[in-house]
């Protein structure tokens, strides 16, 4: 890992230098490329430093732990721990930087949204879960422009498609894609009996707006068609079927419960995430995800 993060440390000191040499300022895209790529490697250089300034500490530590001072030695036996403990996050932190970035991270995203099992109810759930993410849009300072909808009687949305555009779009919503599943009581049943409906979400990255846009208008000509094929099959691969044993997370609202059931996490906050305060759930899941991720770097670099 050491030998990967020097080599990234020179490559982020060549950048600097050649974002100050006036040919490559001339040169706008030159300078924006480069730009970028200075940038995506400016917080791992940082903790590479950091690092490297607390094994010097460390080292110091160790060397006065031999030293004839008692008062010194007990100074240094106390921070000895928590140098340790810094420099093992410090260590978890840059394994998680290593880990190679989705190249889709940094785009926009379509949204789509689709009632599935449940009739009505589904629908109503669907324009819910839009709201929700439009809602938890706002709290992140994103855009979002609806492309299409088909509403139904009651506030329901049998779809809806959307782009939601801003920083870190994908890379915070990509694990929402899968089947939605609710519990509750409509506000049309008379006897108080729970439904069970679900919805499925689909997160594509924006390069595909053009042809959802197109979709939408129904003005497909053959290569057209050819991509709407290949969108539904990502599509499918994503949210499945729409059933109900395909959930991905459950919505129980006489429990005030939101389960997500990929990582086993079960938050009794459903009325504060139905309005957008998807923090915690995304947060969770992005760090499942990138633990799973280490585990498969460790694993290869075990072979």
């Amino acid at each position: 890992m050491l030998k990967r993060l020097e080599q990234i440390e020179k490559r982020y000191i060549e950048l600097g230098s050649l974002l100050s040499d006036p040919k490559v300022i001339s040169d706008q895209e030159s300078f924006q490329k480069y730009g970028r790529e200075h940038s995506s490697l400016a917080e791992m250089v940082e903790a590479y430093h950091e690092l490297k300034k607390t094994d010097s500490e460390l080292q110091e530590n160790k060397a006065i732990l031999e030293s004839k001072d008692e008062e010194l030695r007990e100074l240094a036996k106390e921070e000895l721990p928590l140098l340790q403990k810094k420099r093992d996050g410090l260590e978890e932190r840059l394994k998680v930087l290593l880990i190679p970035k989705d190249p889709n991270d940094e785009k926009n995203i379509i949204l789509e949204i689709r009632a599935g099992v449940g009739g009505d109810e589904a629908a109503i759930f669907a324009a819910d879960l839009f709201r929700m993410y439009s809602r938890y849009a706002e709290t992140q300072r994103w855009k979002v422009e609806i492309l299409s909808s088909s509403p139904i009687g009651l506030g329901g949305l049998k779809e809806i498609t959307a782009i939601i555009a801003g920083k870190g779009v994908y890379s915070k919503l990509k694990y929402e894609s899968g089947v939605h599943r609710v519990q509750r009581v409509p506000a049309t049943e008379a006897s108080g009996r729970i439904h069970t409906s679900t919805v499925t979400v689909a997160v594509l990255p924006e390069n595909r707006h053009q042809a959802m846009k197109i979709l939408a208008s129904r003005l497909l000509d053959i290569k057209q068609k050819e991509q709407e094929l290949k969108i539904a099959e990502e599509r499918k691969s994503q949210v499945g079927t729409g059933d109900r044993s395909e959930k991905i997370r459950t919505y129980n609202f006489p429990q005030n419960r939101v389960s997500d059931h990929r990582i086993g996490l079960t938050l009794h906050k459903l009325d504060a995430v139905i309005e957008g305060d998807l923090n915690e759930l995304i947060e969770t899941l992005v760090h499942h995800y990138q633990t799973e991720a280490l585990k498969g770097q460790n694993m290869a670099l075990q072979a």
